[in-house]
């Protein structure tokens, strides 16, 4: 499928090309290079995703170090044609998105550079992440200490909240000022991967496991000896996988598929969700022994409009950020904006807070955002937020006066297919800003457009 993305792609000549026709099918920006000339690529024109060729790993992982220092930012794919095991861990550890061996499947290359682009695998920011989560009310002051508190132990994590809130922001603090913050901080996002793939990027493969399995590859639980795996989305997995994940939680044990040894997990568990996991057990859709297994130490993240005075923290906290990146270095906001802003409700929560910024930075051509910019970003992205819970009743009311009762879930798919229709529209194909406006993950607007055929 089709991403929205650039990719800088280095190495020599002839692995550049197969490596850039390998990715054709994504329909990615390419821009092509030498190794010795990555850094200074890079700054005169950031992209997504660096895919980077050597053919030893040593030479990898010394301009991996260079290129993380300069731009932490950018995921960074490496493939390495003479590699070990331990060379992956190392990458990972470093920074690196992902480490793969020649030879490549395509659609593993594919796969490993779209997760990149869309999941944002780029390394932790070398101070505590503790420090990035913004807010001075008293949920957000207990949620800090908690934070510290939870860290210093070997208990497994759960991370609850709407979507929205920062969960990712808060796993990696935990992971920052754990013991374990010296090893590496490895993300799954479960909900962007169906069943098969999702467990072999969790527990890797042998050489010769299935079809197209060349070489042996090491999975997320692999890369994460020593430090902490983040299970993003931990309510979306399916039923059979939940049994395999158990194991690993309750044996620190795991098999690769193909492998008949079990290789014991080193790891430490942080998991997140939004999903009412009670219910789901009560219904059983999740696993009560798995969930008590990942119950452990809970943090829970309060959605935006039950600290609104954090609003305007974060308000200012992002003119700060995103004023300069937008070209706009003086840019500041009015207090008529700000309460504005405050009287929201925030559906999307600190993402969407964030993209209205972003976006009122990016549109406006004055250096003060007032209220009329506020007022006119929240009528577009609002709206386009919550249009499928509001499409979705008022249709479902509509129907019931004219004597037509449809299912919701019916009534659902048909305002999500046009609130999609509508931001795409709207931001003229551009999938990274649609889903902005969406108030989602490019993920998830991904697979919702394929879910709906409009890929």
């Amino acid at each position: 499928m089709p991403i929205d993305a650039s990719v800088l792609i280095v190495g020599a000549d002839a692995a550049r090309r197969r490596l850039a026709e390998a990715l054709a099918p994504l329909g990615v920006e390419v821009r092509q290079g030498g190794v010795g000339a990555a850094v200074e690529a890079l700054d005169a024109r950031p992209c997504d995703v660096v895919l980077a060729h050597f053919d030893e790993s040593e030479a990898a992982l010394v301009v991996l170090d260079q290129l993380h220092r300069r731009h932490a930012e950018v995921a960074i794919v490496l493939v390495v044609t003479r590699g070990e095991v331990g060379d992956a861990v190392r990458a990972m550890r470093s920074g690196a998105a992902d480490f793969l061996l020649e030879p490549v499947n395509p659609e593993h290359l594919r796969f490993a550079v779209g997760r990149a682009a869309a999941c944002g695998h780029a390394a932790s920011a070398p101070t505590s992440a503790r420090a990035a989560i913004v807010g001075a009310s008293p949920p957000m002051q207990k949620l800090t200490e908690m934070i510290g508190r939870a860290a210093t132990g070997i208990s497994t994590v759960l991370v609850r909240g709407e979507s929205g809130t920062g969960k990712e922001l808060v796993a990696r603090a935990v992971h920052d000022e754990s013991p374990r913050s010296r090893g590496a901080f490895v993300k799954v996002h479960c909900a962007a991967l169906p069943d098969t793939l999702l467990e072999s990027e969790l527990f890797g493969y042998e050489k010769g496991a299935f079809t197209g399995a060349h070489a042996r590859k090491l999975g997320r639980v692999d890369l994460a000896q020593g430090g902490t795996l983040f299970l993003d989305e931990i309510g979306d997995i399916t039923p059979a996988l939940q049994v395999k994940l158990l194991r690993l939680l309750q044996d620190k044990e795991f098999e690769r598929l193909g492998g008949g040894e079990p290789i014991r997990a080193d790891v430490r568990f942080v998991a997140a969700t939004h999903r009412d996991l009670e219910d789901m057990v009560k219904k059983g859709a999740f696993r009560e022994d798995l969930f008590y297994r990942l119950n452990v130490v809970t943090l829970w993240l309060p959605p935006l409009r039950a600290r609104r005075d954090d609003v305007l923290i974060l308000a200012r906290h992002f003119v700060r950020e995103l004023g300069p990146a937008s070209g706009r270095p003086n840019l500041e906001i009015a207090p008529a904006a700000l309460e504005c802003l405050r009287g929201q409700r925030w559906p999307g929560n600190v993402r969407q807070l964030r993209n209205v910024i972003e976006r009122i930075a990016v549109l406006i051509d004055h250096d003060v955002i007032d209220e009329r910019d506020v007022q006119g970003e929240l009528s577009e992205s609002v709206k386009f937020a919550t249009e499928a819970a509001g499409v979705s009743l008022l249709s479902a009311a509509r129907s019931l006066g004219t004597g037509e009762v449809k299912p919701l879930a019916q009534e659902v798919e048909r305002a999500e297919r046009q609130a999609l229709k509508r931001a795409l529209e709207h931001a003229r194909g551009n999938r990274a800003l649609a889903a902005r406006l969406l108030g989602v993950s490019r993920a998830t607007l991904y697979n919702k457009l394929e879910q709906y055929g409009l890929g």
